[in-house]
């Protein structure tokens, strides 16, 4: 078959999925649009910076909010991280490795509808806590687990 024709079928069945789906109410195809990234924000070298270059005080801890993430990771380069908030109208998600050269991983500013449940790869230079700061609502809270780096997975 040749490559050129093999790419247009392709296309054509995607965009025949797509509007089946959408005809009969499963897939909503709204625009997404990517802002630039506040630079600034990863410069902050702790929790409390952050807070404050954010707009808050301080942030409340919340049982409402889950870190998925290994007690210990064998390898610090790609530690697997959810956090899934369940706190209504949460606006934004930050992710920080307390102990990083730059502690600031990921942030998130999330549209109205958009389900707050992120799933990423970040790299852990020593053990930490990992951090979830979430903003529901214009206020914060946070929830903190500890995760072990070993290295070679000895334990140490």
């Amino acid at each position: 078959m040749n490559p050129s024709r093999r790419t247009g079928l392709r296309a054509a069945g995607s965009f025949g999925l797509y509007a089946a789906l959408a005809a009969i109410g499963l897939f909503e195809g709204r625009p997404v649009s990517a802002q630039t990234f506040n630079a600034t924000l990863f410069q902050a070298r702790n929790l409390s910076e952050l807070l404050r270059m954010l707009g808050g005080t301080t942030a409340a801890d919340s049982k409402e909010i889950q870190i998925t993430a290994p007690d210990i990771a064998e390898n610090g380069a790609v530690v697997p991280v959810a956090v899934r908030s369940q706190l209504l109208r949460t606006e934004q998600i930050s992710l920080l490795v307390e102990k990083n050269p730059d502690p600031l991983v990921a942030s998130y500013q999330l549209l109205e509808g958009v389900e707050p449940d992120l799933t990423m790869r970040v790299k852990m230079s020593q053990t930490s806590d990992v951090i979830a700061l979430v903003r529901a609502d214009g206020r914060f809270f946070m929830a903190r687990k500890d995760v072990k780096v070993t290295i070679g997975g000895c334990g140490g």
